[in-house]
């Protein structure tokens, strides 16, 4: 039994919900607030404040993820503190005060400008991504950033990075790695998360003092495409020959980075209290799952790019690169420009086969069943771009921006202005005729043939045809021009899956499309009048 809907649904709040809160209440942040000292310690007042004041910095916005907001308002009072004492110590110890740091009162005495602090309450993108975009809405000479970071270099503003050191049992640790490499001469890479990485230089002393002869401890570097990510590895080291050691969990970007540059690598896990185990990790299944992904999306005509930053640098030459591939393999592809990634944004656009993601190198990798359509990095596109027959992969992962601007300078991909340039060269071909004449595609999940996976044809008319016509004085407007196969609909002279998907396949056509069906009224009434919270339908009704 269906019902027949007499009037539209209802898709606003009612008044009785208005103010109540949907957020369901947030389970987290029950572990103890710091002390003062523990505070001044973990978020690293006095060296924060110290290089604000060399800096020279009058407007500070502090960046923290969620996890830490609880904090913020301490924090900035602290940094407010510290600051101060630090002006304070510099105005006694020198007589000579910068006059760019000066304001004159009315009264004709001086003081030194207040450096302003601004706390960022929401990210627009990942919370380890650096968010010039908010930061500059408070017109901010620098952006403060806590916990962990993925490093990615920014674009516009200078940053000091907070990594809000955490405790770690330094023993255990060691200790753990000695019953996980019991040979001395083991060749070892001993990294941490970047929260943990203050307790890297004590852990390697111990270890070298109990013997242990090739420990090798990395310098944190602002580097994603190095051979470690933002560590400092020296060329002549051959990390095939090394294992690595890593304190806490890592991102899964790293550790698919890492599967094929090492030899094996173990995780310390500090998720629990207590003594630990040494986990030795296996990507396998990671990868061969990544690989289905890139084999799904050989066929897939048209692509859209999502950036997922506007501060990571290098991001929008990324982004023209990512598109000249795209169109070189002969495929479609539409920009996208979104914050935080979900399923619900990207589900909109159902005439898209597949999503590429330029972002920072850990944010990239998206990895969930919610997503409609697979959703790869720049690296993989170009594994996919470059066809069935061609494609060799040996392991190999990353996620930075590094290798899109080779494989366009390499050409991987045939460019399609050289494909334009041959057919030129040996006389202009039917259109149909090319299509036939090119090999067959076959979906390798289905092995069934594909028909559409080449989008990017051309509907501007032959130069013949115009020629016919030249003679015409209405030659512009009267020229008959033939459509691109299938009555298809066509952007700027091209055929445009997007544009053909909203002609054909699109059903919802917005509010009030279920009554297209009932006729119009033939009278003018008088509709709804009043303010928002109170107003009358009609002549003499109850007011509301």
């Amino acid at each position: 039994m269906t019902t027949q809907l007499s009037a539209p649904p209802v898709l606003s709040t009612p008044e009785t919900h208005i103010f109540e809160d949907p957020t369901p209440p947030s389970t987290t942040h029950t572990l103890p607030r710091y002390t003062d000292d523990e505070l001044w310690d973990v978020y690293e007042l006095e060296r924060t404040a110290r290089e604000i004041r060399e800096g020279g910095y009058r407007r500070v916005a502090l960046q923290f993820p969620d996890g830490m907001l609880r904090d913020a308002p301490r924090v900035c009072e602290g940094l407010e503190k510290a600051v101060g004492n630090l002006t304070a110590r510099d105005e006694s110890s020198s007589l000579e005060t910068s006059f760019n740091e000066l304001q004159v009162k009315p009264d004709g005495h001086t003081a030194v400008e207040r450096v302003r602090f601004y706390i960022l309450a929401d990210t627009s993108y990942g919370s380890c991504c650096v968010d010039e975009i908010a930061a500059e809405h408070v017109n901010a000479d620098v952006v403060v950033h806590y916990g962990r970071s993925c490093l990615s270099p920014t674009a516009r503003l200078p940053v000091i990075y907070v990594f809000t050191t955490h405790p770690l049992e330094v023993e255990d640790v060691v200790r753990t790695f000695e019953n996980t490499f019991p040979e001395k001469e083991e060749k070892v890479v001993l990294m941490a998360d970047i929260t943990y990485n203050n307790h890297i230089p004590s852990i390697r002393e111990a270890l070298v003092s109990r013997g242990y002869k090739n420990v090798l401890a990395p310098e944190v570097i602002h580097d994603p495409s190095s051979t470690i990510p933002n560590r400092k590895v020296d060329e002549g080291i051959d990390l095939k020959s090394y294992s690595l050691f890593h304190v806490s969990d890592p991102p899964d970007a790293l550790l698919l980075t890492l599967s094929s540059r090492v030899k094996e690598m173990f995780i310390y896990p500090t998720t629990n209290s207590g003594p630990q185990t040494a986990i030795r990790t296996n990507t396998t299944i990671s990868l061969r799952r990544r690989y289905a992904l890139l084999t799904s999306l050989s066929t897939c005509p048209v692509f859209g790019i999502l950036i997922n930053t506007l501060s990571v640098k290098n991001y929008l030459s990324t982004a023209t690169s990512i598109r000249s591939l795209i169109s070189s393999a002969g495929k479609k592809s539409y920009t996208f420009v979104v914050g935080k990634i979900n399923a619900a944004k990207i589900a909109n656009f159902s005439e898209v086969g597949g999503w590429v993601v330029i972002g920072c190198w850990e944010s990239s990798l998206v990895e969930s069943g919610e997503f409609f359509r697979p959703v790869i990095t720049p690296f993989e596109l170009g594994l996919v771009l470059v066809g069935d027959g061609k494609r060799l992969w040996d392991g190999d992962w990353r996620g930075d921006f590094g290798g899109v601007e080779k494989l366009v300078e390499s050409g991987v991909v045939e460019k399609k202005g050289d494909l334009e340039e041959e057919k030129g060269e040996e006389g202009e071909m039917d259109e149909d005729s090319e299509e036939e004449s090119e090999p067959p595609e076959f979906d390798l999940r289905t092995g069934r043939y594909v028909s559409h996976s080449r989008p990017m044809r051309s509907s501007i008319p032959t130069p013949s045809s115009n020629i016919e016509n030249e003679s015409s004085p209405t030659a512009a407007s009267n020229a008959l021009t033939r459509r691109a196969k299938g009555d298809l609909a066509t952007m700027n002279g091209a055929v445009s899956p997007g544009a053909e998907y909203l002609r054909t396949q699109r059903t919802w056509t917005g509010l009030g499309s279920d009554f297209h069906e009932v006729e119009a009224p033939q009278t003018i009434e008088e509709g709804r009048s009043g303010v928002a919270r109170g107003y009358t339908v009609g002549e003499g009704e109850e007011r509301r």
